[in-house]
């Protein structure tokens, strides 16, 4: 019975989001996402039926939850053949458990809150459906125990997104934006089949993910950086963060799924599942961790520089997770680095349906024209409000909790580690301020933020949300707040031993003061330094555009594939298909000769010989006269013959 119930929380998703993006598609004519046949398509229905498919989706998103629920109690594990010798196996333990309860319930909120948005021009159905087969994906992919398994939910998550982040595929850079960030993140999704390759010839012939760490040889070391290159590029770490800034994209509500407890989530859990394999390698934790750090201290710079909400969120996003992985990499952060992604989760999710809601009703996301925001919408602004001041790190919040837990395990690892980390949560009440600073600003007089890029005065009349889209905010605001609860003594002991990880370090009251009293110094320092701080300058500019990373990536990697790529195809003009029509047209001159032989030749010769045996039979014909004495004449001639013959052979 426990098993049908896992079976039931990743079908119903999958299956419910296949039938509303199929239905969809066929209502509409159109599959979606930028192709050639699509932008020639002719809708054949001008209003979808939008109300239905997002109640549909709601009450599936609910159901899921209740399932998640019911399993995270159960614990089941089911499994069914896949392959010779490899199965197809589902599995919740204590990680699992904490984790499809997370990703159901951010679904369900993003859902509730996207059924109450206005209509988007699109066909709702379609993004609906898209969205439970998102979260159908990571639901397989956290439950999951094989790497086939977790390969098919792995390339299934990556196309939904594409599909989600380009959901206004009409608009050319929104689709070029979805294309960056599932090709980039395809690129280190390939780690994954190196990974298993290399498994099977280390000898783990099963692909369990818990045998891993038991890989034989060097193939060991292959697996590893197969399984942290696939994480570190899904969760938006260096190098590869620049694809959550052309992610920002899309919908709003796609952001607080995707960039919240799923997607990027994906790859810290990943990591958080593979801590034994990181152990195992030796070099492969102090990578993580050291990578999560830097990430986190450099994007967080990124952050502060940003102009636009959506973007600081998504700077915030990579920083956030740099904590997570950071965590992953210790030697005793798995539970440290689990309530960090629960509480982010909750955080940024609600971080982002504000900003969508602002987005919605003003029609823009640039700071500067969102000053008096939370006091115009002061249900969505005080919402935000608390995300903010959580995301800040500042006590008694959630991420406050949360991050001196991964702080904690740093420390029992290395002093540099922790000073990064430390350092990291200062930036990070800097930019959670910075955002709080605008919106909570007076605007000027007489102006009414309209347009993304600043001010505009007159007559506008702003959209206003419904009241069923605030219930969800405020439930993931109150969860931001209250989720620190996990790293207090007696819930985090819980949850170590939920998680099997009894024996990590838990942190001392001064280092809870301590990170405290940065967390308050830097966001105090950040609202006196503000309404003061330059508006434009080098260092600005160069975060901005996040540190040039995709500049460096198109320099590094697009350019010299592209250049490759045209010496191949000038390679393949000039080389493979000139010897290829060399040899066609060494053939046809084969054949000429060839049909010139046969014709003065063969043909020849066969002509001579009909003619020759036409004229013998000519000539053979012409004895038969019809005449009896002839025929008698003949005859003794030839007997003379061959008498004479007789004569002369004796």
């Amino acid at each position: 019975m426990t098993g049908a119930l896992l079976w039931a929380l990743v079908a119903l998703p999958l299956g419910a989001g296949a039938l509303l993006a199929v239905s969809a598609v066929w209502e509409r004519g159109c599959p979606g996402p930028p192709s050639a046949v699509c932008r020639g398509a002719v809708v054949s229905r001008a209003v979808p039926r939008a109300p239905s498919g997002r109640c549909s989706a709601l009450t599936v998103a609910v159901a899921t939850l209740a399932l998640a629920v019911a399993v995270a109690l159960t614990r089941p594990h089911v499994s069914a053949p896949l392959f010779a010798g490899v199965r197809a196996g589902l599995e919740v333990d204590g990680l699992s458990a904490v984790m499809v309860v997370t990703i159901a319930a951010v679904t369900t909120a993003v859902l509730a809150f996207a059924a109450g948005e206005p209509g988007r021009g699109e066909d709702t159905g379609r993004f609906h459906g898209m969205m439970l087969l998102f979260a159908g994906a990571m639901l397989v992919t956290v439950t999951a125990t094989t790497l086939p398994l977790l390969l098919m939910a792995w390339e299934l998550m990556g196309a939904t997104s594409w599909a989600l982040i380009g959901y206004w595929w009409r608009q050319p850079r929104r689709a070029r934006a979805a294309d960056t960030a599932f090709l980039t993140t395809r690129t280190a999704d390939l780690g994954l089949y190196l990974a298993a390759g290399a498994a099977m010839a280390g000898g783990v012939g099963s692909l369990r993910l818990d045998a891993l760490p038991g890989t034989g040889g060097p193939w060991l070391h292959v697996v590893s950086a197969g399984v942290v290159v696939a994480a570190l590029g899904k969760s938006a770490q260096l190098p590869f963060s620049f694809w959550l800034s052309r992610a920002m994209e899309g919908p709003s509500p796609v952001s607080a799924l995707l960039h919240s407890a799923a997607m990027v989530a994906a790859g810290a859990y990943l990591l958080l599942r593979a801590h034994p394999l990181l152990n195992a390698t030796g070099w492969a934790g102090p990578l993580v961790a050291w990578t999560g750090a830097v990430t986190a201290l450099a994007l967080g710079v990124v952050a502060v520089a940003q102009r636009d909400v959506k973007q600081l969120l998504a700077a915030s996003t990579s920083a956030q997770l740099g904590f997570m992985v950071l965590a992953a990499g210790t030697r005793g952060g798995v539970a440290a680095g689990t309530a960090q992604l629960v509480a982010h989760a909750a955080v940024k999710s609600g971080l982002f349906l504000a900003a969508g809601a602002w987005l919605t009703a003003l029609g823009t996301q640039q700071l500067p024209a969102l000053k008096g925001a939370a006091r115009g919408y002061p249900l969505v602004g005080a919402a935000f409000t608390a995300g903010a001041l959580t995301l800040a790190g500042l006590p008694p919040l959630s991420l406050w909790a949360a991050k001196d837990e991964v702080l904690s395990a740093a420390r029992a690892d290395s002093h540099a580690l922790y000073a990064a980390g430390l350092a990291a949560g200062a930036i990070a009440a800097v930019y959670s301020v910075k955002a709080l600073w605008y919106v909570t600003r007076s605007q000027p007089p007489d102006a009414t933020p309209r347009h993304e890029t600043g001010y505009a005065t007159g007559r506008h009349s702003p959209r206003h949300m419904p009241r069923s889209a605030w219930l969800p905010l405020w439930v993931l605001a109150a969860a931001s707040a209250v989720l620190g609860v996990l790293a207090l003594p007696g819930p985090a002991g819980w949850l170590r031993a939920l998680l099997g990880a009894g024996g990590e370090p838990s942190p001392h009251p001064w280092e809870a003061g301590l990170s405290a009293a940065v967390a308050l110094a830097a966001a105090g320092a950040a609202w006196w330094w503000l309404p003061r701080a330059p508006r434009v300058t080098v260092t600005t500019r160069w975060a901005q555009d996040w540190l040039h990373l995709e500049r460096a990536a198109h320099a590094l990697f697009v350019r010299p594939v592209l250049a490759l790529a045209r010496a191949l195809a000038v390679f393949d003009d000039k080389v493979v298909d000139g010897a290829v029509r060399q040899l066609a047209h060494g053939g046809y001159a084969l054949a000429r000769l060839a049909g010139r032989v046969d014709d003065g030749g063969l043909d020849a010769a066969v002509r001579a010989v009909a003619a020759g045996a036409r004229r013998l039979g000519s000539l053979a014909r012409r004895p038969q006269t019809g005449l009896l004495h002839q025929y008698y004449a003949q005859a003794v001639v030839g007997f003379a013959l061959l008498t004479l013959i007789v004569l002369l052979v004796r």
